[in-house]
């Protein structure tokens, strides 16, 4: 075979097979740019640049796989659809946790004769132009819509991140509410119903929606939600607090830490931070994502914590919230 291969075009990193051909590969030169990782092949008929998506997070290749398939159907399709469900979600930059990548569509009919692929799932409804808005130039649901849709295929504690988030974002609970109603008896309502019975746009992270559902779950006294304390550093916001017990839970996401600084210079003044507070009587529970799914453990060091904590006088015996 020969070894010269033309290089990929310096400019993009989504290409449709066609645009590959017009810049001089052929067929036997895509496979071996494929073979050596150059080239990814995202979905039948469109590349991407091997360095550029291997360094795409979960959420980035979701949102490019949507555009891989705009790019595809583009001299395709005659369009008629928007993206919805976790599309539309991915594409408005919501937080999900537990999907996968499959694209999915909105039409008012199914087109005879079309075939979407297997990585594309076509829902059928007609739609209203309030449940139709554009972001990045590709049409997709509304943010209502679009957090109830995805809701009626998740679980509760997906449902909460994505309402969480969703509410954060500037969502019209009570529009969200109305659909609620509207669709009572329809299978997959109630993760939605609870998420919204649930929903506080305070928590920042999907990691704390979860701590908080499982907080509520285990019939622990709720917290205060970014709760801020003045000390002679500054003030300093506690992700949970229990301030008559002084007790703070501490949600250590990867997120928390690498996104605007590096990760030493924020945990250094993290903990910095956290040693005045102990100073002041605060007990500090960390939590990270694994131990949301130790329930046991989380529950015995929380329940443990606020016993112990006192606010600088004797605590009144903790009770926990009865059942529900």
């Amino acid at each position: 075979m020969n070894s010269r291969v033309p290089a990929l075009p310096v400019t993009e990193n989504l290409w449709r097979t066609d645009q590959l051909l017009q810049h001089g590969l052929n067929s036997r030169a895509i496979a071996q740019l494929v073979g050596e990782g150059s080239l990814i092949r995202v979905r039948r008929g469109c590349y991407a640049r091997g360095s550029w998506w291997t360094g795409l997070n979960a959420a980035g290749r979701r949102r490019q796989l949507i555009f891989a398939h705009a790019h595809g159907t583009r001299t395709t399709s005659a369009g008629g659809f928007v993206y919805s469900h976790t599309s539309g979600a991915s594409l408005q930059r919501l937080h999900l946790w537990g999907v996968d990548g499959v694209v999915h569509l909105t039409q008012a009919g199914c087109p005879s004769g079309v075939s979407h692929g297997r990585d594309v799932a076509a829902h059928t409804r007609r739609l209203s132009s309030r449940e139709v808005t554009f972001v990045d130039d590709l049409p997709c649901t509304s943010l209502e819509r679009t957090v109830v849709d995805c809701c009626l295929m998740f679980n509760v504690r997906q449902s909460l991140i994505l309402v969480d988030h969703a509410a954060r974002l500037g969502a019209d609970l009570h529009l969200l509410q109305d659909y609620c109603t509207a669709l009572a008896g329809r299978n997959g309502v109630v993760a939605l119903r609870r998420a919204l019975e649930l929903v506080d746009a305070r928590s920042e992270s999907a990691g704390e929606s979860l701590t908080r559902e499982l907080i509520h779950r285990l019939r622990i006294p709720p917290p205060e939600l970014q709760f801020v304390v003045r000390t002679s550093l500054g003030e300093h916001r506690l992700d949970f607090a229990w301030p008559e017990r002084k007790v703070a839970l501490e949600f250590d996401g990867k997120t928390k830490y690498f996104d605007f600084r590096p990760t030493s210079e924020v945990v250094f003044e993290e903990r910095r931070r956290e040693k005045v507070l102990m100073e002041q009587g605060w007990v500090f529970v960390r939590v990270e994502w694994k131990d949301l799914f130790r329930e046991q453990e989380f529950k015995y060091r929380l329940l443990r914590a606020l016993e112990v904590g006192s606010g600088g006088t004797q605590p009144a015996p903790f009770r926990r919230f009865p059942a529900r």
